[in-house]
């Protein structure tokens, strides 16, 4: 089903995971795609694979939490692309450990890139979104913003800002006929979790009703449905994508 026919879409984070999944999910429902990540390399990798699915795309390397590298990048997406009907913010680190030892420098990385990254994106898009008056954006959270996590004070103060941010743009942008939600992957089976030894994964699981890790393709089939017409009437929400984790 080409549900993204004829629109562009522009995936932060889309050199690999999560990013990835939903960057190939919209080109497969019929999405031309500005593929962003840090490294061009990663970026250019995804853009040929959408490229191999008979879609266009392009390759952007971008740091989402540097000003300057945003707002040209995003000028040349506008100008290369002719515009923009869907926004995805994906890009993500994390810099784990307890609060009494956690840096300055590890939290403003994480601060930085997840939620600060996602301001300076959709301000670079907010106004052609606004003149178009119609488009998509989807803010990649995580149910550590919902429920916070040991460990992960930055990361989880980086979530939950991210889906206070959402209501707001929703808010904003809602009387041009821009949607603005969320979503909140539980644990996806990524390179982040895969780093994660037995012994947490078992405890962990016990937390899911389900039983099992989730697949960035879960995460990107939420995606696609928030940048479709199905969801034209939803808006300022937070999907949760965590088999049961958070209910």
């Amino acid at each position: 089903m080409n549900q993204l026919e004829n629109q562009i879409a522009v995936v932060t984070g889309a050199g690999r995971g999560i990013g990835r999944a939903i960057a190939l999910k919209f080109a497969a429902g019929g999405a031309d795609v500005a593929c962003v990540s840090r490294t061009q390399e990663n970026s250019e990798k995804v853009a040929n694979e959408i490229r191999a699915l008979g879609k266009k795309a392009w390759a952007f390397a971008v740091d989402v939490s540097d000003s300057n590298s945003v707002s040209t990048a995003a000028e040349k997406i506008l100008a290369d692309c002719g515009k923009v009907d869907i926004l995805v913010n994906n890009a993500g680190v994390t810099r784990d450990g307890l609060l009494m030892r956690m840096s300055d420098a590890d939290w403003d990385a994480v601060l930085d890139t997840n939620l600060k990254g996602a301001f300076l994106v959709t301000k670079a898009f907010f106004r052609a979104f606004a003149k178009q008056r119609a488009g998509r954006i989807i803010n990649i959270s995580s149910v550590i913003g919902l429920i916070g996590n040991p460990g992960q004070s930055n990361y989880a103060a980086s979530k939950a800002g991210l889906i206070g941010f959402t209501q707001s743009v929703a808010r904003e942008l809602a009387s041009r006929g821009v949607t603005v939600n969320a979503i909140a992957p539980g644990f996806i089976e990524t390179d982040m979790t895969s780093e994660l030894n037995e012994e947490l994964k078992a405890a962990i699981l016990k937390q899911i009703p389900l039983g099992k890790f989730g697949a960035a393709e879960d995460v990107a089939n939420a995606a696609l449905f928030l940048a479709s017409s199905s969801a034209s009437y939803i808006t300022g929400q937070v999907l949760t994508v965590d088999g049961g984790m958070v209910m």
